[in-house]
């Protein structure tokens, strides 16, 4: 993937006629092929020969009174409703802190435990003994043991790649380290950390960070920008990898056409710049890569990354400081930088998030999950033609706050919740 995959002319003429339907519609998707339900909008009208105009889920005054979207439907988008009959079951409890979950072939699940333990939990619930011959983790304040990924080719070579806050001379920093599982599994072998974000740095915020393998084979991984006022800085520097998107390859090594090779004073694993805290990633049907960032107050962001591109952080943002003040020296706009997709405000706190390719759920196929940790829900997104159309929250009555979540071999979905008593859930069609 080097960048946007450009849909053909006949194949654009159709969504465009589609998303005009859809818009016409109050933001409706209108009713599936498949005959699933059909996604309906909350909309609202004056009169039965009005205009009908969709109404957003988000009703709460925005943190960033004072800006304004660079267009219509780049936040609070329709809030639709998929009427797909789900039951979600709990798998599993006992977690510490889950932060992540992925599904193995056969139907168990990996599970990452922010102290520093990876478990398989069973299809059937039963929770695992931590596999042995993990490095040892930093897991102060937002660090610890994080992603987990199979390897595109797992089933031959059994290897696993995680990331986690590693500690260093002079502080810590994220690394990605891969192991092949023993046959039993209960352990890893052949150990080696093949990257380590640059530089190293005494804090506990910021260290993003998820894993996805993309269509070319080769390994994406996105790092935070460590949260202090003085390291934002290195978000826009090509001599860090802080608050970037980086691409290697399964061993860590460096493709030659990543975009900033033979630059000088450039790292050459970087793929994009200008982040502030990826805890989201996925890879779409068509083979982009969407992005979820932690913004500041108001600032949450959906980006579809292209290579070479900047994203902005710290100079082009949306939201606020925690404190309440304006971001030193921000716009939220300017020639040279992307826009995001879409964003949030007020918040919802991301982290995990999975575009929806299964059948067991036809009506959500094509769909983006987000995990949503303050405002504890699952929110699903709608996107046709690289944009948000659509946005619906799931499972806001179970007040948890979702980390992560995964399609598993199954088509079904699979969450952990991020708490000390963490829970593994299954969301399945209804019987």
């Amino acid at each position: 993937m080097h960048s946007v995959t450009r849909v053909p002319l006949q194949h654009r003429s159709l969504v465009l006629a589609i998303a005009l339907t859809a818009a016409a519609g109050g933001c409706s998707a209108g009713p599936p092929a498949n005959g699933a339900a059909p996604e309906t909008s909350a909309a609202s009208s004056s009169s039965s020969s009005s205009t009908t105009s969709c109404t957003p889920l988000e009703t709460r005054s925005p943190n960033g009174s004072d800006q304004r979207p660079a267009r219509e439907g780049q936040t609070r988008t329709c809030g639709i409703t998929s009427n797909v009959a789900f039951d979600v079951s709990v798998v599993a409890t006992g977690l510490e802190h889950p932060w992540a979950v992925e599904p193995l072939p056969g139907g168990d699940l990996l599970v990452t435990e922010k102290p520093g333990r990876l478990r398989i939990v069973s299809a059937s619930g039963n929770v695992g003994t931590p596999i042995a011959g993990l490095p040892e983790v930093d897991a102060r304040g937002q660090g610890g043991l994080l992603d987990v990924a199979l390897s595109p080719t797992f089933a031959a070579d059994r290897t696993i790649y995680w990331s986690f806050s590693e500690r260093r001379d002079g502080g810590n920093g994220t690394s990605i380290a891969r192991g092949v599982l023993s046959p039993d599994r209960t352990r890893l072998g052949q150990v080696r950390v093949i990257f380590r974000v640059l530089p190293t740095y005494d804090g506990t915020m910021h260290y993003g960070s998820r894993l996805a393998f993309g269509n070319d084979g080769m390994l994406y991984g996105t790092f935070g920008e460590r949260s202090d006022g003085s390291m934002r800085q290195y978000a826009q520097r090509l001599d860090s990898h802080l608050g970037k998107v980086i691409r290697i390859r399964p061993d860590g090594s460096v493709p030659a056409d990543n975009p900033f090779v033979g630059q000088a004073n450039a790292l050459p694993e970087i793929w994009t710049l200008g982040h502030r805290n990826i805890q989201a990633a996925a890879f779409d049907l068509e083979g982009l890569l969407w992005v979820i960032e932690h913004g500041p107050r108001g600032g949450d962001e959906l980006n579809l990354i292209e290579k070479g591109k900047n994203y902005g952080w710290p100079l082009v943002a949306y939201g606020i400081e925690y404190s309440g003040r304006a971001i030193p020296g921000a716009v939220t706009a300017k020639t040279g930088f992307e826009q995001p997709v879409y964003y949030w405000d007020p918040v919802i706190a991301p982290s995990g998030a999975q575009l929806y390719s299964g059948n067991a759920f036809p009506a959500w196929r094509g769909s983006l999950f987000v995990g949503s940790m303050v405002q504890q829900k699952l929110v699903r997104l709608v996107i046709s033609n690289g944009r948000v159309t659509g946005e619906e929250h799931l499972l806001a009555d179970r007040r948890q706050r979702v980390r992560d979540v995964r399609e598993g071999p199954d088509g079904f979905l699979y969450l952990v919740t991020d708490q000390r008593n963490g829970e593994l859930w299954k969301i399945a069609p209804r019987r």
